[in-house]
């Protein structure tokens, strides 16, 4: 296994505004499935273990997936803050294509939550149930983290969520179809696709919708695989639920950040709580543009870093 292949793309966020699709959530499903008969591993998920595992060992055998939040040697002030916050932000890592969507940096509107945040965490059957409780247990804590951050509504909920996070093996994740588009009916057949047939190298995802005000977002899932090891499945938690809060870009540039597909942190850092607080900060307005919310980050930064209010 080449690591460098193996840190290509690993985690996405989707914008996707779709005007025309209603907002009414469906019907809840049971956080956690009921008892059923035991799954045996397919063959094809124990083959996705394995390899996981070894990607896992092979970005900590390079000092990567770090847990430490950036230290000194990853030092940024508020003009490098304000700077990874607009690309972060303000750009979009994917555009529409064809039906689908496909890799294309532009620049984009501001994007954030209005209504709370009701996070309804979803397993495949061949979770098992202390795999379960243990994520449920690191999701709602991190949720209750966010929302300490931002000073917006963000938890774990069971009734109508609006943000789904699913846990999910391969065969499981294969045949998501009908799901997904119940949560988010704004995805066409080819978005569809780009989960049930993820590659291998795509870790996981996360589609946010916005409905009739493109910068309010009104509802997301998130796709992770089952078959990943603690830290990288973590890892996977860690930045889907940040990026479907808003901050759906990745920059080579930022830094400490797990908005960087160099995999060099794990876990949300310092500059990540930072650029939440932004986002969330009531002078920042869903639909501004770049032009809009540059000055008004500017601002804002210095005062979170110490600097002129």
């Amino acid at each position: 296994m080449a690591a460098a292949a193996a840190m290509v793309a690993a985690a996405a966020c989707v914008p996707i505004d779709s005007p025309s699709t209603p907002t009414t959530s469906p019907q809840p499903r049971p956080a956690i499935l009921p008892p059923g008969p035991p799954q045996e591993m397919t063959l094809k998920s124990a083959a996705a273990r394995t390899y996981y595992a070894q990607v896992q060992q092979t970005l900590l055998s390079q000092q990567l997936l770090r847990t430490d939040g950036g230290g000194s040697d990853a030092p940024f002030d508020d003009r490098i803050l304000t700077q990874n916050f607009i690309q972060i932000a303000l750009f979009d890592e994917y555009s529409r294509a064809g039906g689908g969507f496909v890799h294309n940096e532009s620049a984009s509107i501001l994007r954030k939550w209005v209504a709370p945040v009701r996070v309804g965490v979803r397993f495949g059957a061949s979770v098992p149930a202390d795999r379960q409780a243990a994520d449920r247990a690191r999701i709602g804590s991190y949720l209750a983290r966010l929302s300490q951050l931002t000073g917006h509504p963000i938890a774990l909920s069971d009734s109508s969520p609006n943000f789904w996070v699913h846990i999910v093996s391969e065969d499981e994740r294969e045949a998501m179809g009908p799901i997904l588009a119940s949560q988010l009916p704004g995805l066409s057949a080819s978005d569809i696709a780009d989960v049930t047939n993820m590659p291998r190298n795509t870790y996981c995802l996360v589609y946010a919708l916005s409905g009739s005000n493109p910068g309010v977002y009104t509802r997301a899932v998130a796709v992770i695989r089952a078959e990943h090891p603690d830290l990288l499945r973590l890892s996977c938690i860690h930045e889907e639920i940040a990026q479907g809060l808003g901050l759906p870009n990745d920059s080579p540039r930022a830094r400490p950040s797990i908005f960087n597909d160099d995999e060099e942190y794990a876990l949300l850092t310092k500059q990540d709580e930072m650029m939440l607080r932004l986002l969330y900060n009531p002078a920042l307005r869903p639909g501004m543009t770049v032009d809009e919310a540059r000055p008004i980050v500017e601002k804002l930064a210095a005062k979170i870093m110490g600097g002129p209010s």
